[in-house]
């Protein structure tokens, strides 16, 4: 009966032990690989030379980051709290209207490459709401902690070169 036991354990055990043999460490998996899923916007800062910071979307702006396996990326960010158009048509904005729902939002998607090496993603931008970043490529240096990432724009869409923003994701789904 001892002998069936430990039979029966030892075949229950055993594919669980060679699963976690087999399992990589997390170190050992590309970044471009540990990147994939969905990313929730933490925060959005723009930093000016004099080291001053503004909340562009507010202090707990909304967003969606989406990176997946084929290279593609997707992110949107928006304004928290903004006001209903008043006609409920939005091809019938006021101009004040019409500028905060620019200023209140950003968006973009195309292709992307994480580099481990230099610590950079880069963003081949195939479309964006900011016409100005359409085609372009854009470089950012980032730090990422596993369920976080933050990575840095040099050229913003508020400010552009003289303005720098760091961009805060938290990691929703895998």
């Amino acid at each position: 009966m001892k002998k069936i036991i430990v039979l029966l354990f030892a075949l229950g055990i055993a594919p669980f032990l060679f699963a976690q043999q087999n399992k990589k460490p997390v170190s050992d998996i590309p970044l471009q690989e540990q990147l994939r899923g969905t990313w929730t916007l933490v925060s959005v800062d723009n930093i000016y030379p004099d080291s001053s910071r503004v909340h562009p979307y507010g202090e707990a702006p909304a967003g969606m980051l989406l990176f997946d396996a084929q290279g593609n990326y997707a992110i949107q960010i928006l304004r928290a709290i903004r006001p209903k158009i008043v006609s409920g048509d939005k091809n019938k904005c006021t101009p004040e209207e019409n500028a905060m729902m620019v200023q209140g939002s950003n968006s973009h998607f195309g292709k992307y490459q994480a580099d481990e090496t230099n610590k950079t993603i880069t963003f081949h931008i195939a479309h964006a709401s900011f016409p100005n970043w359409e085609g372009t490529v854009q470089t950012r240096s980032y730090t990422y902690t596993g369920n976080e990432i933050t990575y840095v724009v040099n050229h913003t869409t508020q400010g552009g070169q003289s303005v720098i923003a760091e961009v805060v994701w938290k990691r929703l789904h895998k």
